[in-house]
Parts: C-alpha cells; structure tokens; sequence
C-alpha cells in the first residue's frame, strides 16, 4: 500500500510545537519506503516551514525528501485540469491547489490512503456521487 503524504503531515512531524509532531513522525516512519508526494508538496511545505520555522527547518525537510524517504510524483496539465474540475464542484470550499493537484494524482496512480492532519482530506469526495472518501491516517 503506497500512501501519500500532505504538506500538512510533513509540517507536522518538522514542528516540535505541533500538537501533532510525535504522531505524524511515527507515522512516516511507519509508512517509510511506501510514502509519495506530489512535487507541488514540498515546494508549499519549503515555503510555509521557512516563514514559520525557519529556512534550516525547511532545508532539513527537503533534504529528507531529496534523500528519498516519498517518492515524488510529477504533477501535469491532466492534474491541473482535474483541480479545476474539484474546485468547480466544491465551490463552498477554500481547497487549495496544491490538495486540489494531490487528489488529482492520487486518483491518477489508484492511491487510497493518505497521511494529512488537516481537515480538506476529509472533506474531498470522489467516486460515484461523490460517497467515496481516501482513507486518512493521522
């Protein structure tokens, strides 16, 4: 089982000021060797950590993806289009792109399962009428 990894997961597990940190960290570790992000991931996460916590906080965590503990999956046109397509039917939602494109590739790739600690994964519905939901592991 491949699970992919939200902007949200990784900002976890580098804060030690998260409520969250010790569980976002156990959880990478146990999913190590079958994480995946999108490349759109760490360019939000770098952005975020190096305002909130630092640029060596945000160069660690790239490092760590660099280094290959996910896999990067490369977003495409089809990814934006499909983000369009989200935000379209979601239209009471602020969903950013970035969750928006994460959906659209974990569709793309058959990914189910996903690591977030912020409430838009719960919320995005996919599948015939929408009843179908990706499993979140916190």
């Amino acid at each position: 089982m491949t699970v992919f990894v939200d902007s949200s997961a990784w900002h976890a597990a580098a804060d030690a000021e998260d409520a969250s940190q010790l569980r976002a960290s156990v959880r990478i570790e146990e999913f190590a060797g079958r994480l995946l992000t999108s490349d759109h991931v760490p360019i939000e996460r770098w952005y975020l950590a190096s305002r909130r916590l630092g640029v060596n906080t945000a160069e660690t965590l790239l490092n760590r993806i660099r280094r290959g503990i996910a896999r990067v999956e490369a977003t495409t046109l089809a990814d934006l289009e499909v983000a369009a397509q989200i935000r379209e039917a979601f239209t009471g939602q602020r969903l950013s792109i970035v969750d928006r494109t994460s959906w659209s590739v974990m569709r793309r790739l058959g990914i189910n399962d996903a690591m977030a600690f912020d409430r838009d994964f719960s919320i995005y519905r996919f599948g015939l009428n929408r009843r179908q939901a990706f499993a979140v592991h916190t």
